[in-house]
């Protein structure tokens, strides 16, 4: 977390003391949305955010990450979002389909509101490889889609 965090922590050109950030999580695959939750909290902590300035929305799952993040974003008081999830590949195309609406509606807030919205949505072949990005040995993605908005916020 150190190198990411280092990236940003002190250089910021956006004081983030009075920024309102909501992180919208997926309930669904929660042993994985979990750790990538506390990564983009840290991380916003750790770069100069406020702690009642994180708000957190729950949804059920993935799919319905976009809406939750139009909702959030629409509000005056909100500067971004951060969208966690996990989709893992079975057996039948639904991962597809739900990756690729859940990619599309999140891009389309982010246009749309013109505020940053980040994807952090894992999309996996398997467990053991959302588990190496919630924190594992390649890092938290939900950590990276902190950094993202702070990075997109300086624009």
């Amino acid at each position: 977390m150190a190198g990411i965090l280092s990236s940003i922590s002190g250089k910021s050109k956006v004081n983030l003391k009075n920024r309102k950030f909501a992180i919208v999580v997926a309930e669904w695959n929660d042993d994985i949305t979990e750790p990538l939750f506390d990564g983009a909290y840290n991380a916003l902590l750790g770069s100069g955010a406020k702690k009642e300035n994180i708000i957190r929305v729950n949804v059920p799952g993935s799919f319905e990450l976009p809406l939750a993040a139009q909702r959030q974003a629409s509000k005056k008081n909100i500067d971004a979002v951060i969208c966690l999830g996990c989709v893992i590949q079975g057996d039948t195309p639904h991962f597809d389909y739900i990756c690729q609406a859940v990619a599309y509606g999140i891009m389309e807030v982010n246009l749309k509101s013109n505020k940053p919205v980040a994807f952090g949505v894992l999309t996996t072949l398997n467990k053991k490889q959302a588990l190496e990005r919630a924190g594992g040995r390649l890092g938290n993605k939900g950590e990276e889609a902190a950094v993202t908005v702070v990075r997109m916020l300086e624009f």
